[in-house]
């Protein structure tokens, strides 16, 4: 009776435990979906925006604010801001006057005065307006930020250039193909090493010195992605520099063979794994047939263990496509289109490593949208690859 009780009490808890992970791995996946989603259908604020910085006192359309810290909304339906507040031995005032129709954001705001305010335009969308204290620590400024409207999707995933921070420009398209060339590479060059590792130690290594090297490939997997980084960067980098005659060696080449020694120990343990699974009696009915050992090894094992080797697979190019600090560290990140291997690329997750620390607002969104893209790069990738196994199997 306590056995039943005690295994009734486990078949209840593994449930909660397993429903609670789909619905927390649900919750992420909405979160990411959510946040990646708005950029292009909600503008950032409903209305123009004023923050004031050391500006203790100031008066907006006649309303009084004392030590102000957060946003000063100006209603939609205004026309005009006037803004005043004390200034050494008077009164400063700015009065701007707001065109409704207007989309471009450098001709949105006339600025009718400003007394002895100096006017910047630091980033798109915003203006500041100065006024000089006794030092420049001290200077009083009004920072006034205009409402960004929806960014179009096509020119998010189509667009060349990349300026977050003063123009406002979210393209993508050098970063996906950076991203798509890098882990492609790594796949060519990797896998079919993978492969032949995995079929000597399976097929033609003694068991104790298979057993050694499946410990040392085992090992190899789980060394953190900083330290083949630190490798790329300290021999890689400078070997494709002195090799090629190039001014740097943190090139897309670079990338690719980090990633290639990356994913190697993934690939070649479950493809290893695979094989050894393979029942002898395939093995003996192949070579009773006349067939030598390395044709059973290739022709007949191998095919038999297809379904292991392409897991193997997948998981080897979800680890090139999603994988960041080593990327950082030997690619150069600059974000343009290039299709040689000898020139800078910047990929997603590097993006979204070196930008979401400092991101707010618009650029904060729009890195939460490439992971969106990222995720959906990885499903489709891995859908194709799971299509291709099993046209294999039914033929």
């Amino acid at each position: 009776m306590n056995r039943k009780l005690v295994d009734l009490f486990f078949k209840h808890f593994f449930g909660v435990v397993a429903l609670f992970s789909v619905l927390a791995l649900g919750a992420i996946l909405l979160f990411v979906f959510v946040q990646g989603s708005m950029p292009f259908f909600v503008p950032t604020a409903k209305n123009i925006r004023l923050v004031a910085q050391r500006i203790g006192e100031l008066t907006v359309n006649g309303t009084l604010y004392q030590n102000h810290s957060t946003f000063i909304d100006i209603p939609e339906n205004a026309s005009s801001i006037l803004v005043s507040f004390p200034f050494e031995d008077g009164e400063a005032v700015l009065d701007i006057r707001i065109n409704a129709g207007e989309k471009d954001p450098e001709k949105k705001l006339v600025f009718e005065r400003k007394d002895r305010g100096e006017l910047t335009y630091p980033e798109s969308y915003v203006y500041t307006v100065s006024w000089p204290g006794t030092i420049p620590a001290l200077e009083r400024r009004l920072h006034i930020i205009l409402p960004e409207p929806p960014y179009g999707f096509r020119k998010f995933l189509t667009g060349l250039d990349w300026r977050p921070s003063r123009y406002k420009v979210f393209g993508i398209l050098p970063m996906i193909a950076g991203t798509l060339l890098a882990s492609l590479g790594a796949i060519l060059l990797g896998v079919p090493v993978a492969l032949l590792c995995a079929v000597f130690m399976a097929e033609f290594l003694a068991p104790k010195p298979a057993s050694l090297v499946r410990g040392c490939v085992e090992l190899l997997a789980g060394i953190p992605s900083v330290v083949y980084g630190f490798f790329g960067l300290m021999v890689i980098v400078p070997a494709v520099k002195n090799i090629f005659h190039i001014s740097s060696g943190n090139t897309l080449l670079s990338a690719i063979i980090v990633l290639a020694l990356m994913i190697l120990p993934t690939v070649i343990t479950i493809a290893e794994t695979s094989l050894r699974t393979v029942p002898l009696s395939v093995r003996e009915a192949s070579l009773s047939l006349g067939a030598s050992k390395m044709q059973t090894a290739w022709r007949v094992v191998l095919t038999h263990a297809g379904s292991g080797v392409i897991a193997g697979i997948i998981l080897g190019i979800s680890r090139a496509v999603g994988e960041t600090m080593a990327v950082i560290l030997v690619a150069g990140n600059s974000p343009q289109l290039t299709y040689s291997p000898l020139q800078s690329v910047r990929t997603l997750t590097a993006t979204i490593a070196m930008e979401m620390g400092y991101a707010s607002g618009r650029h904060s969104e729009m890195l939460f949208s490439i992971g969106v893209v990222l995720f959906l790069i990885i499903l489709i990738l891995n859908s194709l690859i799971l299509r291709f196994r099993r046209r294999m199997k039914a033929e």
